[in-house]
């Protein structure tokens, strides 16, 4: 491709709107434009780079006998109904009607469509196992749009579905999509990190998600460098500090005159945080936005609320439990801002950390304004509708596992594997017929990576100050031709005839022959980021050119032919190493 007829258009200012650098160079760099919030398109560059990170993963799926298939972006509401999803996805589920006013909502995953497919086509164990996927446009209306393709209202996904006839089929279909996995992104240039996660509004018991270490990732991820264990932090269990001995105390209130907070609580009275109960108040809402009910969560006072794990123990999605009210629900329960709890908290669920009943004497709020209570203790003054590990895992605590201290992380989320069990097969009537004619449900699992946010993942890890260093098996292009005087009809010959004899090698090349400055060239270059580049300059009438690595520092000047040859051999090796499993 001849770059002065290429529709191409770098930035020169980094756009305001670009906080981290895959969001900054595939922005300058011409890769996509920004449409609106959160919704991006492809320019010609980053399209193809895309589409080769598309066909990693086809390959790699079509090599564990997986089946493509192609699902409409646009899922009727009765499906998502059927599985209770329609309410359950919350204000991210892009929801429209058509002239008729039927209800549909723009897919943001796709368990309903290839369910009620194989429920309409799959009768018999005999066509068992299954495993069908697609890569599509996928819709999500993100309440903070941010970092560009990382975290974006549209967006491509391949999303995988199997359907076996019982959880040891499950764990081999599981088992395959894992390797597969790891073979996609290995081959996309990207080591990844596979941790135990939360399975969210998708469903199931078991899942795993596939995380780029990156400072800039939205996903905190604890783990253990003694046992290996990994797991996001809102998934990660917590180790209980060990019961505490001696005797109950009697209760006694004392007067803390405007002391609301736990920091102001400890130096008011002396205590250590871990002798205090920390309340949080959160209403929880039906499926008519109405509130259905008030929770008092209760936490040690130098711990942190894990919002997953509670509202995964109160059984409701994540959006419909938020922090109350508490002047509102005060008159229904007795809380009062501040100096709230639970001796004397009516009309509540109370959900306890795991780690209370074995603390003694602590002192709590004692739902009367400036006061606090002294030596409240579990079971004798309080108790529990839902006892359970509601904290969140901090730096330095002891791993679930093993006990030695964890450590915190961030990276960002790629790829997600989920066991989905029959949760779909249950609620939507998936069976087949066994060897005796009895209907058994499909047993599920669900495979997703985000194809779009990969592309981010590759430039976010391949860069430097100058712009992107695209590995082999997913740049654009793979070598740049420079013709440093366009004007130069020595220059312009041999740059002509390097361009084409990369061709004739079955090389990607794009041929730099604009009317432009040398140091714009130079610049665009470096920005976009070909794996080579040759430069045809002042010497070019002794076929002499600088041949570069974008990944390394400096050039060698060689002949021509040696540096049309050593590209070709470069390129193929890479692309060899970079093979379908």
């Amino acid at each position: 491709m001849r770059l002065s007829q290429m529709h191409f258009k770098t930035l020169r200012e980094v756009p305001a709107e670009a906080e981290i650098p895959s969001h900054i160079w595939l922005l300058r760099g011409g890769m996509i434009r920004k449409l609106a919030s959160g919704i991006y398109g492809f320019m010609h560059m980053g399209f193809r780079s895309y589409r080769k990170i598309e066909e990693i993963v086809r390959q790699e799926m079509d090599a564990k006998g997986a089946q493509e298939i192609h699902m409409s972006a646009i899922n009727p509401a009765e499906l998502w109904m059927e599985s209770g999803r329609w309410h359950a996805m919350g204000p991210e589920l892009w929801r429209l009607k058509d002239r008729h006013g039927r209800d549909f909502c723009l897919g943001p995953t796709h368990e309903e469509v290839f369910t009620d497919i194989v429920r309409s086509e799959v009768s018999s164990y005999r066509q068992l196992p299954l495993n069908l996927y697609h890569i599509q446009i996928k819709y999500r209306d993100e309440a903070r749009p941010r970092f560009g393709l990382m975290r974006s209202r549209e967006f491509v996904m391949k999303d995988a579905y199997s359907f076996d006839r019982d959880y040891e089929g499950l764990d081999r279909s599981y088992a395959l999509m894992y390797d597969a996995y790891i073979r996609v992104f290995s081959r996309c240039g990207l080591s990844c990190n596979v941790v135990e996660a939360d399975s969210g509004a998708i469903g199931g018991k078991v899942s795993h998600e596939f995380i780029v270490p990156a400072d800039v990732g939205e996903s905190e991820i604890a783990h253990c460098a003694s046992c290996g264990m990994a797991a996001t932090t809102d998934r990660a269990a917590t180790r209980d500090d060990p019961p505490q001995d001696g005797p109950e105390l009697e209760t006694e209130e004392i007067l803390t005159p405007g002391i609301k907070t736990i920091d102001d609580l400890v130096s008011f009275v002396g205590f250590s945080p871990k002798k205090t109960i920390k309340a949080l108040l959160l209403a929880v809402y039906g499926e008519d936005n109405e509130i259905k009910e008030y929770v008092a969560a209760f936490i040690r006072g130098d711990r942190e609320l894990n919002m997953t794990k509670l509202t995964n123990a109160l059984g409701v999605p994540p959006h419909m439990a938020e922090f109350a009210d508490e002047a509102l629900m005060g008159p229904e329960t007795g809380c009062v801002g501040g100096f709230t709890g639970p001796v004397g908290l009516r009309n509540c669920r109370f959900v306890v950390d795991s780690e209370l009943p074995g603390c003694k004497n602590m002192l709590a709020g004692a739902c009367k304004t400036d006061y606090h209570m002294l030596n409240v203790n579990y079971g004798r003054d309080y108790k529990a509708d839902i006892l359970t590990d509601i904290k969140m895992i901090r730096e330095g605590d002891p791993c679930p596992v093993c006990g030695a201290p964890v450590s915190l992380s961030r990276g960002m989320e790629l790829g997600h594997l989920f066991k989905l069990g029959t949760k779909y097969s249950d609620s939507m009537g998936a069976y087949y017929k066994d060897e005796k004619m009895q209907d058994i449900p499909i047993v599920m699992g669900c495979y997703g990576i985000g194809v779009t946010r990969t592309l981010a993942a590759v430039v976010e890890m391949y860069h430097d100050d100058d712009g992107i260093i695209w590995p082999v098996s997913v740049a654009p292009y793979h070598v740049m031709v420079t013709v440093v005087k366009a004007g130069d009809a020595e220059q312009a010959e041999l740059g002509e005839r390097i361009y084409g004899q990369l061709l004739d090698e079955g090389i990607e090349v794009l041929l730099d022959d604009r009317d432009e400055r040398p140091g714009v060239k130079f610049k665009d270059a470096d920005m976009i980021g070909l794996p080579v580049r040759i430069t045809v300059g002042k010497k070019a009438a002794q076929g002499l050119v600088e041949y570069r690595l974008r990944r390394e520092q400096g050039f060698s000047e060689m002949g021509a032919a040696e540096a049309v040859a050593k590209a070709a051999a470069l390129i193929r090796a890479e692309i060899r190493g970079s093979a379908p499993g």
